[in-house]
């Protein structure tokens, strides 16, 4: 990166860092005993990496955007093709066209047709720019056409055939999983309900029954609890995060990760991440699109359960 490019990318973020610093500062000055202590310390993470998130989905929307124009560009190029104009004249005449998020594209091969690159290697260049595995493979076809001497009118129209198929299927799968997304979020939502009902209602009354069968060794009904020193099996119920001191929050972070509030939070937190990842499997074929899933159910994720586990 050069050092405009730096500063760019410095003004970007600079405004999101300033607004999470400060949320920082004011949940560690008057936050700390409150239950909102930790999904502040989240919320000031996602202010200060929303600039970067929203690069990522803004890149991946304008490569749905760049792929579905494609089909178009072939189309008009193979126009062109049929009423006689050789290929490089061809691109020149069609790249005159507005093909939205294509266009910057379509133009560079056509500068570069004007100074008199190869067609082939311009065409690669294209595809190699553009980033887009269907594109690629559609080029990397009529590259070996325009070499190998063969009919590029037909080659085009097979192009535009399959990338229009391959984009109808593609929207034919996202209509079908609709329900299945919406019914994964509904049952994450339940999920989350659920956990929040057992550290918050079942944990504390089998706590409950531990510390009467610790003091009487036995529980209702005169069934024998087991004793244990710390919690349920051994473990610890809650553990307060130490600040005073570098080694005190590494070693009480450590003992809260292993503690029952801890455990509860991860076990979310981790179901979270993977239905998200199923979800966008299902719905764009693609693991890549399931990182906003896997954000969004994150972030509820967090909040709901850290706020349980402060409130009730």
């Amino acid at each position: 990166m050069d050092k405009k490019g730096f500063f760019r990318a410095f003004r970007h973020y600079l405004p999101t860092s300033i607004l999470a610093a400060v949320l920082l500062l004011v949940d560690i000055t008057f936050f700390q005993e409150s239950p909102w202590f930790f999904p502040m310390i989240i919320l000031a993470a996602a202010i200060a990496f929303a600039p970067s998130l929203l690069r990522f989905f803004l890149q991946l929307q304008k490569q749905k955007e760049v792929e579905g124009r494609f089909p178009e560009f072939i189309r008009n190029l193979s126009g062109a093709i049929r009423t006689g104009m050789p290929a490089p004249r061809a691109i020149i005449h069609v790249a005159k066209i507005d093909y939205g998020a294509l266009a910057p594209y379509v133009r560079k091969l056509a500068n570069q047709i004007e100074w008199s690159i190869p067609v082939h290697k311009a065409l690669l260049n294209f595809a190699n720019d553009t980033k887009n595995l269907v594109i690629k493979r559609a080029i990397s076809s009529v590259i070996e056409a325009e070499m190998s001497g063969g009919n590029i009118e037909d080659v085009l129209e097979s192009i535009t055939s399959s990338v229009v198929d391959i984009k109808k299927l593609k929207q034919a799968r996202r209509a079908a999983t609709h329900a299945q997304v919406v019914q994964s979020y509904v049952i994450f939502a339940v999920f989350l309900i659920v956990m929040v009902i057992i550290q918050n209602i079942l944990v504390p009354y089998l706590h409950g029954l531990e510390q009467t069968g610790a003091a009487g060794n036995t529980g209702l009904g005169g069934i024998s609890i087991l004793r244990t020193s710390s919690g349920l099996g051994g473990l610890t119920m809650n553990v307060e995060i130490d600040m005073s001191s570098l080694p005190k929050f590494v070693m009480t972070l450590g003992q809260w990760f292993v503690s029952l509030e801890g455990v509860f939070l991860m076990t979310a937190l981790i179901q979270a991440l993977f239905a998200g990842l199923v979800i966008g499997k299902l719905s764009e074929g693609s693991v890549i699109y399931g990182v906003k899933h896997s954000i969004i159910l994150m972030i509820a994720a967090f909040f709901i359960v850290s706020l349980a586990q402060g409130f009730l």
